[in-house]
């Protein structure tokens, strides 16, 4: 009999969303790995990667993730018995005075605005700032429930891993959730806190789902464009047409148009890298129409001395004058000035990437597209339709800006028009 066992039955069910059927499996696989390894155990990644060893040879790949992963939940589920529960109070022996309280909340702070400020010394981008903040903020909060007086010295990799299961257990977040609350966390350990981080084999680890990207067919793309009206028309083409991101074409200034040869240069995207991918030619005369009304806009600004456009990283700081140039201008400006948060200085933004998004669904809408489709359906779109068009792989993969090609192989799958000619064999019946 296993340890507890009725109540880590509940605890599958209930708290980790085991399918029924699954349970007994569970149930069995912690037993199996008592076998082998029956007293207590303290260093978890060690021993888990012993019992892999083991059970590898003779088990299917999903059988021997399985075994882990229930190894990995009745761990959790032991600790969670153990802790004390989030709902309960200290009691009056343990209350923190107001003196202690400041001292906490002065600790805190120190760590955030210490995590902030390497942030930028690292050159991170605002959004990835944003992000990485409120995970630095969710984990603090998560050690507060069980040790209310926060200590940046006694953080450690016990707490980062039992956040990320908690993450996955309790919260059900996704995986792609789970690993950016990861990064966030790597980043304060590495960056704030000085420690390493080893051995999260033990760590519960989201179910990562296998979706295929929406894609829309030539004439459904076709459609949306002619409904869309100026400027968001042309945002939709530059995406289609180069297989961008949406941050990526609100991000594109003057000069990084080569219309001679049919390139567009895109400056600091995802992964803070440089990419060369297409403009075709379609696009040319309307956009050239649209910047002769943002020259206008342009122009006003300089008359008015009005301020000119942020510049990327360290160019503000050298070449402060260039932010007033042509060339740096956004192909897609705002109408109205705005505040850098991080500086507080005025510059000249690009269109906020809500706007596009909000005539983009309602061109769906008006439609009756039955895809859910988004933005960035345009860039699975782009890259469908040049597999499909018998464009390899690889080239697809650069014009994408994906650093594995494991990334845009899932275009592949969605392809329909290169499946080698197959032909299903009910074709052929006489019905």
């Amino acid at each position: 009999m296993l340890k507890g066992e009725i109540q880590f039955r509940e605890y599958l069910l209930k708290v980790a969303h085991i399918r029924q059927c699954e349970v007994p499996y569970y149930i069995q696989w912690v037993k199996n790995f008592k076998n082998y390894f029956p007293e207590e155990v303290y260093n978890r990644s060690t021993v888990l990667e012993q019992y892999k060893g083991i059970i590898v040879y003779r088990l299917y790949g999903w059988q021997v993730q399985q075994a882990l992963s229930a190894v990995r939940h009745y761990w959790y589920f032991l600790d969670s018995r153990c802790s004390v529960p989030s709902t309960i109070q200290p009691s009056s022996g343990q209350s923190i005075s107001k003196a202690a309280s400041k001292a906490v909340d002065k600790a805190e702070m120190a760590v955030m605005e210490e995590a902030r400020r390497m942030l930028r010394l690292t050159h991170r981008s605002y959004k990835t700032e944003r992000s990485y903040m409120g995970w630095i903020r969710r984990f603090i909060d998560f050690i507060k429930k069980n040790r209310p007086q926060f200590e940046k010295e006694r953080i450690d990799q016990a707490d980062l891993k039992s956040f990320l299961t908690y993450l996955a257990v309790e919260k059900q977040v996704a995986s792609s959730t789970q690993q950016q609350a990861y990064n966030a966390l790597l980043f304060l350990f590495r960056h704030v806190l000085g420690k390493p981080v080893v051995g999260l084999n033990e760590t519960i680890r989201a179910v990562k789902p296998k979706r295929l990207p929406v894609v829309l067919s030539e004439p459904e793309v076709s459609n949306l464009i002619h409904l869309l009206p100026t400027p968001y028309n042309l945002m939709a083409m530059i995406i289609y047409g180069g297989g961008l991101r949406l941050s990526e074409c609100i991000s594109v200034r003057v000069h990084d148009l080569d219309y001679e040869n049919e390139r567009l240069t895109v400056h600091g995207g995802k992964g803070d890298k440089d990419r060369i991918t297409l403009f075709p030619n379609a696009v040319h005369a309307a956009l050239q129409s649209h910047l002769k009304e943002v020259r206008k806009l342009y122009e006003e600004d300089r008359r008015l001395k009005q301020p000119g456009v942020p510049l990327p990283q360290a160019l503000q700081r050298k070449y402060r004058s260039a932010s007033l140039d042509w060339g740096w201008f956004w192909v897609f400006p705002s109408p109205r000035l705005s505040i850098d948060p991080r500086s507080g200085d005025t510059y000249r933004m690009h269109l906020y990437p809500s706007t596009l998004q909000k005539h983009f669904k309602q061109g769906v809408r008006k439609l009756k597209l039955t895809k859910n489709a988004t933005v960035h359906s345009l860039r699975h779109s782009f890259a469908t339709h040049l597999i499909e068009a018998g464009y390899d792989i690889r080239t697809v993969q650069e014009l994408l800006g994906h650093s594995n090609i494991n990334t845009t192989m899932i275009y592949t799958h969605v392809a329909v028009k290169n499946k080698l000619g197959v032909i299903s064999p009910l074709s052929k019946l006489e019905l």
